[in-house]
């Protein structure tokens, strides 16, 4: 059977490939410059390079163009000894370790293959018409096709003609064609990327006419891609994120709770917010202070980016108290300068914001008034914006919120430094992100930047970008698009996309979607509630049973600090997304090509948020292969079933593979709180797992490049069984300026049925077996550099 499906697979591609630009003739082969393969044909020149054996990029250069090697995405140096190259009569194969390129000569044909089977060929590959430039390629039938950025629109996007415009879309719910943050990039079920190298506006159109066409359109520009391949879904995004650069890794404070809402007027209103968590012992570790920090208006004072005194009088003294309390803060930004603001004129003087045809600084009229934009690509206007950046950091700021950077509003008469607005329009909140993150390099090289921002381009990750899904609608509607988001972008470098819980737009106080919307946060790369001032985002402004309730979440939240700080730990070093399509455990399984109902947080917990209101319970599907434990009830579930789980209010269905090691934090205030000298550590038992390992990352949460810099310790934990004794062994790897600490371990084992015959570690005999809950609860004291082993003997 096996064999029948890889012949009709590849005569489908065969057919595909049949499908080609009959204009493009082959004239020659030749290598260019630094060993580079190019062919000639008669209307321009391909030329290839690899990055390495998985990651390829293809350049046509059309006759009459000059060769335009800008890349605002590619970090990644190239390898020019990677390809071996062949030439027969009919064709040229350019090959690495892993991926073939095959040129057939005539008809001219290019076709990609990875590991010798088919993945995608160009179809007319580079065409021009009257108003875009465009790349064609063949798809199969099969594919479903994901990327294109955010977006609402069901995981499998194939179907659609995408606009590549960042466009903020208020109110949105369970569809959106266009969001703040596009990106020329897609992935297919098949197991490639595809990434369109080039900035200036365009579409992306995935088959929309069904004859099994992929096309990427532009105004100008690059005509450049890369393919990357791997054996696996993790394999792609790792290489992905060699090509455009890793996440840096962020603060442990970022992942507490903030409080955030549209927004606090006054110094007052700040204190007495905070003083509300402390009340409630509600955990919080940081707000974010909107617009009135600078302005007591709405509208009329954007741009002015000083802090407002007759709110705030005393701004700096604010920021020490709450940070002395263990609670950041953050204000928020915009590129634009109101003609009405304080900096107006200074910015027209010091020639900072963009232009007209004329020259003069481009002004027009949006929500907020009559305006002009920051020209972050004119070295005046990046070294005048980063002085203002620097002045609030000065204070004790501890993040910077960059909002409206798709940007919001900006014409296409518009001139930058660089180009024109079309231009740079997506790639200026990349560029944006950059400026202050290499400020930050600068001037503050001891900090890990925390950047906020709802727009961006491929590769904006490694300026520490932290994007979310912009305005959601405070509906049911808003919520059950929030895992396709983050999913889609996760896959797409932008492991860190989340969503306003509880939902931004409108004035709907519905207690059941917040809670349920706080509850999906708990297992989100950010914990954000943050709302228009109509409706209360903090838990402490909610009723009794809401309130009750969120602060059980966030308490979650705050337990599993040191499993989300190793998803941290994991995305910096291996791209990993903190949230994860189910299609990653089970790439072969089509059914969960267009699933985004239940995913894997990290590898080991499994999610499904509740998405309804008035449900009493919902089907969750179990990856098969593996075991799985309720969260809650220690109930166990074979994979490779859809079941009925009952739901419950103060949760939502939450399941831990057999064979995982989850630490856990006592509780916390906030994270200045967290130790990291004592876990609570549950192991998963099932019998089916005779051996499982698992790594924990620490470090101090703070300094910039722990690993790079040898500041940072691994902790290993291993479980054997054998016959009937399991064996735990507890070591750690300790980079060479860390010392090594002693710290103590309640290792809690689920999944026994009945109390073990005796537990040893050392020369201590002690353990606690829990009846009601089957769990087995052992001490552990570890001292450093010693191999720590616990050794269980069950009964026969």
């Amino acid at each position: 059977m096996r064999n029948l499906l890889l012949v009709f697979s590849i005569a489908l591609f065969t057919i595909a490939i049949t499908a080609q630009n009959s204009d493009r003739r082959f004239e020659a082969f030749a290598w260019h410059q630094d060993n580079q393969p190019t062919v000639v044909v008669n209307d321009g020149v391909y030329v290839f390079k690899a990055y390495t054996s998985e990651i390829i990029e293809t350049t046509f250069i059309p006759e009459g163009e000059a060769r335009n090697t800008k890349s605002h995405a590619v970090v990644a140096k190239p390898d020019f000894s990677i390809f071996e190259v062949s030439e027969a009569d009919k064709s040229i194969t350019i090959r690495t370790d892993a991926v073939k390129i095959v040129i057939t000569k005539t008809p001219f044909q290019i076709a990609y293959y990875y590991k010798d089977q088919p993945l995608i060929s160009e179809k007319k590959g580079y065409v021009k018409n009257d108003s875009l430039e465009t790349l064609q390629f063949n798809l199969t039938k099969d594919e479903v096709l994901y990327g294109a950025g955010a977006r609402a629109l069901g995981m499998n996007r194939r179907g659609h003609r995408l606009q590549l415009y960042n466009r903020a879309h208020y109110g949105y719910e369970t569809h959106s064609e266009l969001m703040n943050y596009t990106m020329p990039v897609v992935l297919s079920s098949k197991q490639y990327m595809l990434h369109f190298d080039n900035a200036p506006i365009g579409f992306l159109d995935l088959d929309s006419k069904g004859d099994n066409t992929l096309k990427y359109e532009s105004i100008s520009g690059r005509k450049t891609y890369q393919l990357i391949v791997g054996d696996s879904w993790y394999d792609i995004t790792n290489n992905y994120t060699k090509l455009t650069g890793k996440q840096p890794m962020l603060p442990r404070w970022a992942l507490g709770n903030f409080s955030s809402r549209f927004g606090y007027h006054s110094q007052e209103e700040v204190e007495m917010t905070i003083q509300k968590f402390k009340d409630e012992d509600i955990p919080v570790d940081a707000i974010i202070l909107d617009l009135y920090w600078f302005g007591k208006t709405l509208k009329g004072t954007m741009g002015n980016l000083e802090v407002f005194r007759d709110s705030f009088p005393d701004f700096e003294g604010m920021v020490k108290r709450l940070n002395r309390n263990g609670v950041k803060t953050i204000t928020i930004t915009e590129p634009f300068v109101l003609t009405t603001s304080k900096k107006w004129d200074e910015a027209v003087k010091k020639e900072v914001l963009a232009t007209d045809s004329t020259g003069q600084a481009a002004q027009y009229d949006f929500y907020f008034g009559n305006t002009g934009l920051i020209d972050i690509y004119k070295p005046e206007g990046e070294e005048w914006f980063w002085d203002i950046y620097k002045n609030i950091l000065n204070m004790g700021v501890a993040g910077i919120w960059g909002d409206l950077g798709e940007p919001e509003v900006h014409p296409d008469w518009v001139q930058h430094h660089t180009g024109s607005a079309n231009e740079v329009h997506n790639i200026y909140g990349h560029d944006w992100a950059r400026l202050i993150y290499e400020g930050y390099q600068r001037d503050f090289p001891n900090t890990r930047p925390f950047i906020l921002m709802r727009a961006g381009y491929s590769g904006s990750q490694r300026y520490g970008m932290i994007p979310w899904s912009g305005d959601v609608n405070r509906t049911w509607g808003g919520l059950q698009s929030q895992p396709e988001i983050a999913l889609q972008m996760g896959m797409q470098g932008l492991a860190y996309m989340h969503s306003d819980l509880g939902g931004f737009a409108g004035d709907n106080l519905d207690d059941e979607l917040y809670v349920r919307w706080l509850q999906y946060g708990v297992f989100n790369p950010v914990f954000r509630p943050h709302a228009q001032e109509d409706v209360p985002s903090e838990p402490v402004f909610r009723s009794e049973k809401a309130k009750a309730l969120a602060k059980e979440a966030i308490e979650l939240r705050y337990k599993l600090l040191p499993y989300n700080y190793n998803l941290v730990y994991e995305n910096n070093q291996f791209g990993k997304p903190l949230m994860r399509p189910l299609f990653f455990e089970e790439s072969d399984n089509p059914e969960l090509f267009n699933y985004s109902k239940t995913y894997l947080w990290g590898n080991d917990i499994l999610v499904s948020p509740v998405l309804e209101a008035g449900l009493t319970e919902q089907e969750v599907y179990f990856p098969k292969d593996q075991v799985w434990f309720d969260f809650y009830t220690q109930e166990k579930i074979e994979g490779g079933q859809t079941k009925t789980i009952p739901l419950k209010e103060n949760s939502i269905p939450t399941f831990v593979r057999a064979g995982a090691f989850i630490p856990s934090s006592a509780g916390l205030q906030t994270t200045l709180d967290y130790k990291d000298t004592f876990y609570e550590l549950h192991y998963y038992y099932d019998e089916s797992i005779t051996t499982s390992a698992r790594d924990i990352y620490t470090d101090n949460g703070l300094t910039p490049q722990p690993i790079a810099n040898e500041n940072y310790e691994i902790l290993k934990f291993k479980m054997q069984q054998d016959a009937k004794q399991l064996e735990f062994h507890i070591n750690v790897v300790v980079g060479e300026n860390t010392k090594a600490k002693d710290r103590v371990f309640q290792l809690i084992i689920h999944g026994l049925q009945e109390k073990p015959r005796k537990v040893r570690v050392g020369k201590s005999r002690e353990f606690t077996w829990i009846e009601a809950t089957k769990t087995l609860q052992i001490p552990v004291e570890r001292r450093p550099h010693e191999n720590t082993v616990v050794k269980i003997k069950l009964k026969k």
